[in-house]
């Protein structure tokens, strides 16, 4: 299949939110996303492999948070994030690996994760507003315990990272539920 096959716009409705594709001749993509108080945007370049869209977005994937400051401090860990917008700080999650066990907590309405272990070997952080691949914080041989973090303007854009779309039968681009578009059913249709 060629690039053209797939140029011109795209779109996802479903209850209250509206996505859309614009795929140009030259490679390039721009995508909008609105639902609710979340908008969000992407821009990037996109190749056609059989009948799987790759897409390559400019926002670089994992990297939604900046680690301004670590150190060591104290029993268990402690995550402080910062924000211009208090109410971002919010609904951020954070994974917490030890070994085979995984778990999960949410920050709380200041913007801060305590977590009451002895040891862990990884943090990873996701804003649950702006899902994205998520951002790692701890690495397995980092021994600071605090940190403290701040939101990247890029939040808002999407990487696609680990996103193909599916040129089906009638035209319409499909993927599976992912952490970005959830439910099953995503089908994008041609414009027109």
């Amino acid at each position: 299949m060629e690039k053209q096959i797939i140029q011109g716009e795209y779109y996802f409705r479903q209850t209250e939110m509206v996505a859309g594709f614009k795929f140009s001749a030259d490679g390039k993509f721009q995508f909008f996303f609105s639902y609710g108080a979340v908008d969000r945007s992407a821009t990037g370049t996109f190749s056609v492999e059989g009948n799987l869209v790759k897409l390559k977005s400019d926002k670089e994937p994992g990297k939604d948070f900046i680690v301004n400051r670590e150190f060591r401090q104290g029993e268990g860990y402690h995550l402080v994030f910062t924000d211009v917008n208090s109410m971002m700080v919010q609904n951020i999650r954070c994974f917490v690996l030890m070994g085979e066990k995984r778990e999960e907590t949410v920050t709380d309405s200041e913007g801060h994760i305590h977590l009451d272990i002895a040891h862990c070997d990884s943090i990873f952080v996701q804003h649950l507003l702006f899902p994205d691949i998520v951002t790692l914080v701890k690495s397995p041989d980092n021994k600071n315990n605090h940190f403290e973090l701040s939101l990247k303007p890029s939040l808002e854009q999407l990487s696609f990272k680990g996103i193909d779309f599916t040129i089906e039968e009638d035209g319409a681009l499909s993927c599976f539920p992912n952490y970005f578009l959830p439910m099953p059913g995503i089908r994008f249709l041609a414009a027109g």
